[in-house]
């Protein structure tokens, strides 16, 4: 392996001080743009790489974010992630990213990882087994070594940070209403994220609006990898369902296959809504109305809140931001609402 060329390296080539490489290569104004553009002609032909951890010692930050998400397949995350990432690098940062593949084992050891990587600070989306067992002593490492913590989406009451995330339990209650509004009387919930924090929030929603229209709940848990078709399709030639809000955008898309894969159409046998405006949601046939969980802008928050946690812009006391969102109505729903 070549050695990397250093500062003291560069300075004695160009016959200056160290001091006057290193504020040419920060664009400092002290230094002349000649003089500037010299140093850095030399940096780029020697493959200069800076010494991170030097420049750490002076600062005592190492401009660099931890990210852990639960997945990345979902289209959620992705979009939170591209968030994320476009701010971070407009706010001179960098991430690291992890993912827990849901398991409480895989997020402390990100978090571990994480930690003696020296981030400056960690944004989190909870893993479904944190959140089912309601096991946070993980994350209590964090504020041990003072590492400050920012929530998205799936979020704990228990765990004292920042946090962002939708409403969604008036989400999910306004999208029932919306489904009741058109026509449907016989309004099932679906849920393939079972004991996480959104799919609890959005269930309830779900039963208040019932509970206020006078209608009976159909509640359907299951796993996205055994979806119940034949549960459903079961619903619909019963009469028992008409229409379904599901949790997330791919319970709902397996709900909208199931249906059309059994003859039945979509939106005239089965009206159906789910979460999150994401790439299945606009390609599927029919398309699918939707709650825009606003993705990348809960990523672009979060990576904003945390820089200012991180720079001390902020108040000791924690912010909880709840952004405002929308229903998205494509070809699932009836449209005579």
């Amino acid at each position: 392996m070549e050695k990397k060329v250093t500062l003291k390296e560069l300075a004695k080539q160009l016959n200056v001080s160290i001091s006057t490489v290193s504020k040419a290569l920060n664009d400092s104004p002290e230094i002349s743009p000649q003089t500037r553009k010299k140093v850095k002609e030399l940096a780029d032909l020697n493959y200069y790489v800076p010494n991170v951890l030097a420049q750490n010692l002076k600062t005592s930050h190492t401009k660099t974010i931890g990210v852990i998400i639960p997945a990345i397949l979902p289209h959620f995350f992705a979009e939170a992630l591209h968030g994320i990432e476009t701010k971070a690098s407009e706010l001179g940062y960098r991430i690291i990213i992890c993912i827990s593949n849901e398991s409480i084992q895989k997020e402390a050891e990100s978090i571990k990882t994480l930690i003696n990587g020296q981030v400056d600070g960690l944004i989190m989306s909870l893993s479904k087994e944190t959140q089912a067992k309601m096991d946070i002593d993980h994350i209590k490492t964090l504020f041990n070594h003072k590492v400050p913590l920012v929530l998205f989406d799936r979020v704990l009451d228990q765990i004292s940070c920042d946090k962002i995330q939708i409403n969604d339990s008036l989400q999910a209650e306004l999208a029932t209403m919306e489904l009741y509004n058109s026509g449907c009387k016989k309004i099932a919930f679906f849920s393939g994220i079972s004991n996480t924090s959104v799919s609890n929030e959005r269930k309830q929603g779900y039963l208040a609006a019932l509970k206020n229209l006078d209608i009976k709940e159909k509640v359907i848990s299951f796993d996205p990898e055994k979806f119940p078709e034949k549960k459903l399709v079961g619903l619909i030639s019963r009469k028992e369902i008409d229409s379904v809000l599901a949790s997330d955008e791919l319970g709902a898309i397996l709900v909208m296959k199931s249906a059309l894969d059994a003859g039945y159409k979509i939106p005239k046998d089965l009206s159906v809504i789910g979460f999150t405006n994401g790439t299945m949601s606009k390609h599927f046939r029919p398309s699918l109305s939707t709650v825009d969980q606003h993705a990348q802008d809960q990523g672009k928050l979060a990576l904003e809140t945390m820089v200012d946690r991180i720079e001390g812009k902020l108040s000791e006391k924690f912010s909880n931001y709840t952004l405002e969102t929308s229903i998205i109505h494509r070809d699932s729903t009836r449209r005579n609402f």
